[in-house]
């Protein structure tokens, strides 16, 4: 039987079509332009053919990707008075702006003012929509649909239950990198999504709460709103480690963000090259706000007092800056904490400037030309490289290290004896080019190279899993948005780093942000509720004031926690995973660090090809072998946790142990099983109180 032509289904296949050549349309007069005659050299040639490339990309059309996933009928045009039988527009719902060859909209971008309403409305607030439609999509094809009538006088029923169309978005199997949530988005979500440019936000979210989404949604919204703007100051992610920017680095091109840079915070600090490591409690003390103090002390220690006078010499005549006058200039210039750099800068100006006094009480009258001439004179450059001398930030920390009396003095009552020999280097070190310089030694020459000169601010600042930052390095990403905002991004309970943050408004302040806003987000649409139930278990013990996440799945996910035998415990997890790969989707199988080589063989023996964290998932190869310390931020539809109490113990103490077994729990979509030869940690094997 052929389909009926007004059959609803059809109409909107049809749209899809329509909409589907109008792209097509609009990449093939971008590509057709030509640019000839509008560039006046070859720079601006350059420009324009550079944007013009990057907007023909913006402009693709993704075969799997579907253009639009919702529908918006408004009882009234957007912004028009509500008059009595005015008729309503409607919009469909995408994530980018398509229009037909008249100019006329087709699909409207998520982002837009109109489109607000999808997200937001509700039968107790229907914000003017008659109906909102959800489209449901299989490998880019148009299937079905499903409507909210918000408007309807005669439907008395309370808000609809949870749309099976969004369900099945947020429950489908994963394979390859993250994806974005735009068609699943919820309205506190939103709230945060579209809040505005100039304030920060801080989100604290448990897992499956989607607030690494939100934030990458954010910086989308942000660019759309304040596109000019941030393309003068800039956009940066900052993520834990090269594996997790490289799961989410599809989310915004799919957005159709191309320009946005993602780094780690050691990325940013990359003066020297790391290749040491700390123990962890040297590095609690290095990343120690009172670390900057430290520093800035011995920033300010390099200037030294003048001693004796300048003379500069011009022509026949000489003329003198006595010592008092030079002490009285630099003591200003201290006094004004400005940066050492610009200090030393504006020193021979201001010694010349002396000078010029005097040229100008013995009836000369010289211009700024001869200022800037005496500013250079080699007695003027020769004072100024005495008093102010510059400073090498990696020798400045080098010397710190390695000097027990210079850090003495620079730290006195700021740290103990003990704390000063924990940071010390043991072994003497030639230079500051042979030190095997440690990660957390990189960020104290990064503040140490901001006391020297101004860190480059940026507009907008993304920084995912804020909790495992240390003071420092939230100094460090501060740096990066002093005259912009940021979206904070963590979960106090996910914490796994020695120095990881006891609460989000100490962490702001450290990042220059103490006006920011806390949103907390507790509904989980990524783990299943069983797995969630489970690991919040240990809550109690990691974060004893965070709510629990409360999962909104319908779907309890599977769930099982398997003992197994010591003899043949990698050959039954091995197993354990085969089992799982019978199901659609990724699989992660995750293990504490040392367990690492031992499984990879046992895998590579029964033959199943596996992946290591960062590396894209296929049809052909579902399986990742994640170590237990890279597991945070990733998910997949199924996982097999190795040996809880393995991944406790690798630890240095058991808060830390279990706050990284708490991640390792929910990296789950759709199923967990838990393989165990020994015991359980005591923590989970209690029951939830109630």
């Amino acid at each position: 039987m052929s389909t009926p032509p007004d059959d609803p289904l059809s109409r909107e296949r049809a749209h899809l079509a329509g909409s589907r050549a109008a792209l097509r349309s609009m990449r093939e007069d971008v590509q057709s332009l030509d640019i000839r005659d509008v560039t006046a050299n070859w720079v601006n040639a350059e420009v324009l053919t550079r944007q013009i490339d990057e907007r023909i990309k913006a402009l693709a059309d993704l075969s799997h990707t579907p253009l639009f996933f919702g529908r918006l009928d408004y009882l009234h045009a957007p912004g028009a008075e509500q008059a009595e039988g005015a008729q309503g527009e409607r919009f469909y719902i995408g994530r980018r702006h398509v229009h037909d060859a008249g100019g006329d909209p087709m699909v409207i971008d998520w982002r837009a003012p109109v489109s607000q309403p999808f997200y937001r409305a509700s039968k107790k607030a229907p914000l003017d929509i008659a109906l909102r439609r959800r489209f449901g999509y299989t490998g880019g094809d148009l299937t079905a649909y499903e409507d909210e009538h918000l408007s309807d006088p005669t439907d008395s029923s309370e808000v609809a239950a949870t749309s099976k169309l969004l369900q099945r978005e947020i429950e489908r199997p994963r394979v390859g990198p993250m994806r974005d949530i735009v068609a699943t988005i919820q309205p506190e979500q939103d709230e945060i999504v579209r809040s505005g440019l100039g304030g920060t936000v801080c989100v604290q979210g448990g897992p499956g709460t989607g607030k690494t989404a939100v934030g990458l949604h954010r910086v989308a919204y942000l660019l759309y709103a304040h596109r000019d703007r941030l393309a003068r100051t800039g956009t940066l992610v900052i993520g834990p480690n090269a594996s997790f920017l490289h799961y989410i680095e599809q989310v915004l091109p799919a957005l159709g963000e191309l320009e946005v840079k993602q780094a780690t915070v050691d990325d940013l600090v990359a003066h020297v090259e790391v290749r040491g490591v700390d123990e962890a409690a040297t590095a609690v003390v290095k990343g120690d706000a009172r670390m900057a103090e430290v520093l800035r002390r011995a920033v300010r220690a390099q200037v030294t007092m003048p001693t004796e006078q300048v003379v500069v010499v011009r022509g026949s005549r000489r003329w003198r800056v006595p010592e008092y006058e030079l002490t009285d200039i630099v003591q200003e210039l201290l006094d004004r904490d400005i940066r050492y750099g610009a200090a030393r800068e504006a020193l021979p100006q201001r010694i010349a400037h002396a000078v010029l006094v005097q040229m100008e009480r013995s009836g000369e009258a010289p211009d700024d030309r001869v200022q800037d001439a005496v500013a250079r004179n080699p007695a003027v450059k020769a004072a100024v490289k005495a008093i102010w001398p510059p400073v090498d930030p990696a020798k400045l920390v080098f010397r710190l290290l390695s000097d027990a009396e210079f850090l003495a003095l620079h730290a006195e009552g700021i740290l103990t004896e003990d704390e000063q020999e924990t940071i010390r280097w043991a072994k003497p070190v030639r230079s500051a080019k042979s030190a095997r310089w440690a990660a957390a030694d990189a960020v104290l020459i990064d503040e140490a190279t901001d006391l020297v000169q101004r860190t480059h601010s940026l507009g907008h600042v993304v920084l995912d899993e804020a909790q495992d930052l240390s003071p420092m390095q939230y100094r460090a990403v501060g740096r990066r948005c002093t005259t912009g905002s940021a979206t904070v991004l963590g979960d106090l309970a996910q914490g796994t780093t020695p120095w990881a943050t006891p609460g989000w408004d100490e962490a702001l302040a450290h990042l220059g942000k103490r006006d920011a806003v806390v949103e907390e987000l507790t509904a989980g649409f990524r783990v299943p509720t069983d797995v969630i139930a489970y690991a919040s278990r240990l809550l109690p013990h990691i974060a004893p004031g965070l709510a629990p996440v409360a999962s909104v799945r319908e779907n309890p996910g599977f769930f099982e926690v398997r003992e197994i035998t010591t003899d043949a415990g990698a050959a039954e997890v091995v197993a354990a995973c085969e089992e799982l790969l019978g199901h659609e989707g990724s699989v992660g199988l995750i293990a504490a660090d040392v367990r690492v080589p031992l499984l990879s063989e046992a895998l590579a023996k029964a033959g199943i090809p596996h992946l290591a964290p960062g590396e894209e998932t296929t049809l052909a190869a579902r399986l990742t072998l994640v170590p237990a310390s890279l597991a945070k931020g990733l998910e997949y539809d199924y996982v097999v946790l190795d040996e809880p109490r393995a991944v406790v113990d690798a630890e240095p103490d058991e808060r830390t142990g279990l706050r990284r077994l708490y991640v390792t729990l929910t990296r789950a979509v759709s199923g967990l099983l838990v393989t165990h030869a020994t015991g359980l940690p005591a923590q989970l094997t209690e029951q939830p109180p109630g």
